[in-house]
């Protein structure tokens, strides 16, 4: 009789390796080094050097929102999503939990090296995630959980500033909000295949109307015009949902979207110089380059 045990994929390094990266939804780390150096420079900007421990721990505590997000989602996904890691078997549940743990502990230790402001929003943020990841899937409000972290997010940056949180850091963090709430709301289709409309994608236009209002003269022209780029890619994004309002369809559109959170960080800092608006460019590129190889939902 043949051999027909069936090997255990845990036993396969590079489908561990990868999932790992899938766990952390790692091609959205664009767009968290975007709101790190969109609120850093509305912040006041300083010394590039202190962008480290902000890049950094952003970024380990992206992964680790992750990583506990899939945590909270096990039974979920077994239903919904089996290809997901945990219910494939490829990672076990209290592997993921204690990794995700792992990363939000570096991730304050990271920023609170800047001092007690980032830290204790740090820590607001660190909440903002562990609610979202325990009640994204009960509560029919999550879109806006989801933007809370972005918004706080874009604060903690702003933290890291020469002039710390300003006016235009917060106005700029409530319209990234907004821009998340219409993203988030679309995603939640994608996941439940409900009944849904186009109107909760409205404020995915709130960075236009808030670019219009603070920019003056030839600056507002620049800002114009970036505003034509972000909403020509929105467009781009949702226009086939107008055909096919399918599961796939959606998938993209979220994908397009999240990638187009480099946008709105660009037109929050329309007066910057060409070469920091080329990395805003840089970081939508690498989003969607890294969409092609990690799912970005």
């Amino acid at each position: 009789m043949g051999d027909r045990r069936v090997s255990d994929p845990r036993s396969d390094p590079r489908r561990v390796a990868r999932a790992l990266l899938v766990l952390g939804r790692v091609s959205n780390l664009p767009t968290v080094w975007s709101n790190c150096l969109a609120g850093w420079w509305l912040g006041g900007g300083g010394p590039p050097g202190g962008l480290a421990p902000l890049m950094v721990g952003a970024s380990l505590l992206y992964v680790g929102g992750m990583y506990l997000n899939d945590a909270f989602d096990v039974e979920f996904d077994r239903q919904h999503r089996p290809e997901r890691p945990i219910p494939g078997g490829i990672i076990g549940h209290g592997t993921v939990t204690a990794l995700g743990i792992l990363w939000l502990a570096l991730g304050l230790g990271c920023i609170g090296l800047r001092g007690v402001t980032p830290l204790l929003l740090a820590g607001l943020l660190t909440g903002a995630i562990l609610v979202y990841d325990a009640l994204h899937k009960v509560v029919t409000f999550s879109p806006v959980l989801m933007a809370i972290c972005r918004l706080v997010l874009l604060l903690l940056a702003a933290s890291f500033g020469q002039s710390g949180v300003t006016g235009l850091a917060i106005w700029s963090s409530l319209v990234l909000a907004g821009y998340i709430i219409g993203l988030s709301y679309l995603a939640r289709r994608e996941s439940t295949m409900g009944a849904w409309g186009f109107w909760p994608l409205v404020p995915l236009g709130a960075p236009v109307v808030l670019a219009y209002l603070v920019n003056l003269g030839e600056f507002r022209d620049k800002a114009m015009a970036l505003s034509a780029l972000m909403l020509l890619w929105v467009a781009k994004c949702i226009v086939p949902l107008l055909r096919v309002a399918g599961g796939a369809n959606i998938g993209r559109a979220v994908s397009g979207l999240l990638a187009g959170i480099c946008l709105v960080d660009l037109l929050a800092v329309a007066d910057v110089s060409r070469p920091m608006a080329f990395l805003f460019i840089g970081f939508f590129g690498l989003a969607l380059l890294l969409q092609r190889f990690v799912p970005a939902t």
